[in-house]
């Protein structure tokens, strides 16, 4: 294949930027061992972010946005992988400042590439991407230190996002019992659906952060907003438990922050990425998607999108309107 579809994002000489979906050549693909054909994607709130010009995300134009791929081999140059090798591709720097997985091709180094494990599904893969990778991650972090459902109940903020949604749903497979603050009153029905039993309003997330400490509540919280609901996450854990926190959308500071619940109460904040993460460490939490956390209800939360669709649904997530996780179908 010599030729491929892709969504390009331009900036325009008046500083704007521009969306559209376009032929593009085989050999404009940048290096790498490993070239793949895209069959899924995912929207994340950082395509969001590279395909509106954030400087912070994606600085030279045209670009392919798509921080996730999941697909098959069409040529490596690298022993580890095979024409044929169904594979996964997130983070590092793919859809930043390497074309990414809204492309009907990719060409990334062999270290950015997993294969795709047995029980999970290029489609499932997708559907989870690095919003339901993180939220794994995230659940995975706060078991590690120590968080069983014997702990007590979780707080999920953000709950109808990506990672807010999937983090729910696999903490209810887990046994845990699952609290979930959420913005969008309409997205309570899916919410618990997928397994939150208690629903928590920004408004009710945010009071009390005038106080330096709330009263003991949560075994754990995943947070996925950053700012005071985070802060009054950590001040209202009970006795040496943990929050992983791994987002910023409401703030990346902490107002008012101080180290009171951390030497009064000897709790633990966790800091989650998954895009530099080693690829060892993904592929640990990959297999644990696909074996003992695989999430056979995942399409209760997938919305399908296609390239010419795309652009419509970059402007919701931005606008906060998208509800659980964007499937991009490159190859169906």
């Amino acid at each position: 294949m010599t030729s491929y579809t892709a969504f390009r994002v331009e900036r325009n000489e008046d500083k704007t930027y521009s969306r559209s979906v376009v032929e593009l050549d085989s050999s404009d693909l940048p290096e790498g061992e490993v070239t793949i054909e895209v069959h899924y994607s995912s929207l994340n709130y950082k395509d969001a972010l590279s395909a509106t010009g954030s400087p912070g995300v994606t600085r030279n134009f045209p670009h392919t946005p798509g921080i996730d791929a999941a697909g098959v081999v069409l040529a490596s140059d690298d022993d580890g992988f095979a024409v044929g090798d169904e594979v996964i591709a997130i983070g590092f720097d793919l859809g930043m400042g390497t074309s990414g997985g809204y492309g009907q091709q990719i060409r990334v180094p062999a270290g950015w590439v997993v294969r795709r494990p047995t029980g999970l599904s290029l489609r499932d893969a997708m559907i989870l991407g690095t919003a339901g990778f993180t939220a794994a991650l995230c659940v995975h972090k706060l078991e590690q230190a120590g968080m069983t459902p014997a702990s007590g109940p979780v707080l999920v903020t953000g709950a109808s996002g990506g990672v807010g949604s999937v983090a729910v749903m696999l903490l209810a497979k887990l046994g845990y019992e699952v609290a979930a603050v959420t913005g969008k009153p309409e997205a309570q029905d899916l919410l618990r659906r997928i397994g939150a039993t208690e629903f928590l309003t920004r408004e009710e997330a945010t009071q009390g952060t005038d106080r330096p400490m709330l009263k003991e509540r949560w075994g754990g919280v995943v947070d996925t907003v950053g700012g005071d609901i985070l802060f009054n996450g950590l001040k209202s854990l009970r006795y040496g438990c943990s929050l992983a926190a791994c987002g910023l959308v409401a703030s990346p500071l902490l107002p008012g922050a101080s180290v009171l619940p951390f030497i009064l109460r000897n709790v633990n904040l966790l800091g989650v990425d998954s895009v530099q993460l080693p690829l060892d460490d993904k592929r640990l939490i990959w297999e644990k998607l696909a074996g003992a956390w695989v999430l056979p209800e995942l399409e209760a939360l997938a919305t399908p999108i296609t390239l010419d669709t795309l652009s419509e649904h970059l402007d919701k997530i931005l606008a906060g309107q998208m509800v659980g996780r964007g499937l991009v179908v490159i190859k169906d």
